[in-house]
């Protein structure tokens, strides 16, 4: 019971990282209908800018006080993000409105391309690392009511408490405020919003400049983990099957479907990986997303599609 506990909480904590990654793809989605394929190249940026800037920061201030730097690192990194979200809509989306999905998707991919030969060109292409504090010790927790207790690594908590606290906020910001109803109104029908007054140029603006600072969070948390190098660009890869699960226009649903794949990932490499040989964990989440292609394309949470005649 023990390790199946330590298994599932381990399960958990991925899933919310992934669902974090995955919250970026629905951000857009919902404010242009178009999946961004360039999140994970945006996650790469964005880690990339919070490395170099948290090294060099030290250097050029003489800060020697590691918050305090991350914090300065942080708000510059920040501020990259937005002034990247200002350009994209200024120099790509500003020029497609009203297009057909599939050139908004190319649009996407070729800011992909260029994101990464940017960051490469700015930052370099070493593999650098993130040292935001987080302890990396593990802990044993219910050590009195399980002999042993149950293994749990501390920057996993850490990193999972931080995705949830910006998934919570994400989520209000769309349900209660007057922006996240515009956004919503947005991505229904573009033409309808900009005939009752919601600035679309602005609101594109708003939602690229969010859904930088995920991804900045998004690279932080990876890049302290696994450490910054162009093979993050693959964390985009691995929330494909979590927006598929969840649905593409739901937040609630990328926040679930997170979890799902998290949780059914680990318990599948451990419960079935004995039985149909080692890697399971890599291709379990696109079975289960194909599964759902299949008989509910639209996701758990996702909005059904009704063309009419």
């Amino acid at each position: 019971m023990a390790f199946f506990l330590e298994t599932l909480i381990g399960g958990l904590m991925a899933g919310m990282l992934y669902s974090l990654v995955a919250l970026g793809f629905v951000l857009i989605y919902k404010a242009s209908g178009v999946f961004n394929f360039a999140q994970g190249a945006m996650v790469l940026f964005a880690a990339l800018a919070m490395a170099r800037f948290s090294e060099w920061i030290p250097k050029w201030t003489g800060i020697d006080n590691l918050f305090i730097a991350n914090l300065i690192a942080f708000a510059i990194a920040a501020v990259l993000m937005f002034v990247v979200a200002w350009l994209i809509e200024r120099l790509v989306l500003r020029h497609l409105v009203n297009q057909e999905g599939a050139t908004l998707l190319m649009a996407t991919l070729g800011i992909a391309y260029f994101l990464e030969g940017l960051g490469q060109t700015l930052f370099g292409s070493d593999i650098y690392k993130i040292d935001i504090g987080m302890p990396k010790d593990p802990i044993f927790m219910l050590d009195t009511v399980f002999p042993g207790g149950i293994l749990v690594n501390k920057e996993d908590v850490i990193a999972a408490a931080i995705a949830a606290s910006l998934v919570i906020l994400l989520s209000i910001f769309f349900q209660k405020t007057t922006t996240g109803r515009a956004l919503r109104a947005v991505a229904d029908d573009h033409q309808a919003a900009q005939s009752i007054g919601i600035p679309l140029n602005r609101i594109w603006v708003i939602v690229w400049c969010v859904a930088g600072v995920v991804a900045l969070v998004s690279g932080m948390i990876w890049g302290s983990k696994l450490g910054v190098q162009f093979s993050l660009t693959t964390i985009a890869l691995r929330a494909l099957p979590v927006v598929i699960l969840g649905g593409l226009t739901s937040v609630p649903g990328a926040i679930l479907g997170g979890l799902i794949i998290g949780v059914g990932e680990k318990l599948s490499e451990v419960y079935l990986g004995p039985y149909v040989g080692g890697g399971i964990e890599i291709w379990f989440a696109y079975v289960l997303a194909l599964v759902f292609l299949l008989f509910r394309p639209q996701g758990l949470f996702g909005e059904k599609i009704i063309d009419r005649v």
